[in-house]
């Protein structure tokens, strides 16, 4: 039973007719506004384990991480439930807004008496939420927000007041950050790319970014010619493509979630301008991007959870992809692919299942401990890398764990390319890459 509604598409264009902001938002982000149900499970049981599921239903990323959480929830009444008892999931739409998640946070905590609550996009809705959370004792597992100080300001501030506040992925964005130093040195190796420039959202969740990314990509040896922070409510790329021009990089890292890029996507493709575009771009991480910017995607790259099921992270990554494709091929208005964030909360909503049966009991008000020592405990395989999180006392208690091979590159922060022909392939790392990564060919 799911409650859809779909928003009018604006027009909008560039040289290269790429689409812009609102664009973007309505005809990708078309979907479901307001509360889920999923599998029409009821609610009248009072036995029954409830999980809330907080995203913003109107684009891309919470509708994968809702279809990626109804997926799951069906999975597991299939398979006993949990502790015996059957799950229901109600989604609550955020709309990436703090006072409207506020407001539906609450309502989940106070009207639906949830057992754990999931999600979050907006690293801002994140950090809005954490206190009222923090005060109730649900435990909170973060699947979108990629803000460092959601666990900072949290359970690393004053951890026996949060300690029901985790995040299970993705890596946080000061681990990001570090991870993006090691696809610098891929790029350099591959290319002979060695001056970068740096732009980003204005926003929480780029932070990490903007105070450690060029200072990690100096001390690997590379020279980094510009930097800036766009507002969010940027449309106009001109002037930033002509002083990167002027710059001269060899590649652009960018870090955009409230952007859309695509009308600098399509300048880039119509001028032919000569550098890279790489890192961030989560409106490209949408199935059809490349359709809806009529190419104008091609050769950028970004990174994303899972690697958009280009690879085979897990050995769960790839079957967990075709469950989904499966599961929504007659819902119009999911993704074709679970999305960054649907990879996470899948993993979430099986990782507090397994927690939760080793600590005997759901029940946060009467055992909160054991739900939190049984967290702790974990190593879970999931589809988008190893749930683990970080203990008490360290810099990011409850947070995920970054992975890292034997010579400590971080390697759960998979980056995807769009190809020519509009394909995706996995460029980075090497355990995980399906092709190398290509430069714009009028860079050859």
């Amino acid at each position: 039973m799911v409650n859809k509604g779909n928003e009018t598409p604006n027009s909008g264009k560039d040289g290269r007719r790429a689409i812009g902001r609102r664009t973007f938002l309505g005809v990708a982000g078309t979907g479901a506004v307001g509360a889920t149900l999923a599998g029409c499970l009821g609610g009248e049981d009072d036995g029954a384990i409830t999980i809330g599921h907080l995203a913003p239903l109107e684009n891309t990323q919470g509708l994968g991480s809702d279809r990626s959480a109804q997926l799951a929830v069906e999975q597991i009444n299939d398979d006993g439930g949990i502790r015996d008892e059957t799950v229901e999931l109600v989604s609550a739409d955020t709309r990436a807004d703090p006072s409207t998640a506020q407001d539906e946070a609450s309502r989940l905590l106070n009207q639906e008496n949830v057992d754990v609550l999931i999600g979050t996009f907006s690293s801002e809705v994140s950090l809005g939420i954490t206190d009222m959370i923090a005060e109730n004792g649900v435990p909170y597992i973060v699947t979108g927000s990629a803000s460092p100080q959601i666990i900072e300001n949290s359970v690393g501030s004053d951890y026996d007041a949060y300690k029901n506040i985790f995040r299970s992925g993705p890596i946080n964005s000061f681990f990001q950050a570090e991870a993006m130093g090691g696809y610098a040195d891929y790029l350099s190796d591959l290319h002979g790319w060695n001056t970068f420039a740096y732009l980003a959202d204005d926003a929480a969740w780029t932070d990490p970014f903007t105070n450690n990314l060029p200072g990690e990509l100096e001390d690997r040896g590379y020279e980094v010619v510009y930097e800036d922070e766009l507002s969010t409510e940027i449309d106009d790329f001109t002037p930033v493509m002509n002083t990167l021009d002027e710059e001269d990089p060899d590649a652009v890292f960018r870090f955009f979630a409230h952007i859309i890029g695509a009308e600098m996507l399509g300048e880039w493709h119509q001028r032919e301008l000569d550098f890279g575009v790489e890192g961030i771009h989560v409106a490209s991480m949408t199935p059809d991007f490349y359709e809806l910017s009529e190419g104008a995607a091609t050769y950028e790259t970004t990174s994303q959870s899972g690697a958009a099921g280009t690879t085979d992270i897990t050995e769960k990554t790839l079957d967990f992809v075709d469950e989904y494709r499966a599961f929504v091929e007659d819902d119009e208005d999911a993704p074709d692919l679970p999305m960054y964030m649907g990879f996470n909360t899948y993993d979430a909503i099986y990782a507090y299942r397994e927690a939760v049966e080793e600590a005997g009991t759901t029940d946060y008000e009467g055992d909160l401990d054991a739900i939190v020592d049984a967290m702790l405990g974990l190593e879970f395989t999931g589809t988008a890398g190893i749930v683990s999180f970080y203990g008490e006392g360290e810099t990011y208690p409850h947070d995920v764990q970054e992975e890292r091979d034997g010579e400590g590159v971080i390697t759960n922060f998979p980056i995807t390319q769009w190809l020519p022909e509009g394909g995706l392939e996995c460029v980075y790392p090497e355990q995980h890459r399906t092709a190398d990564h290509t430069a714009p060919h009028w860079m050859e």
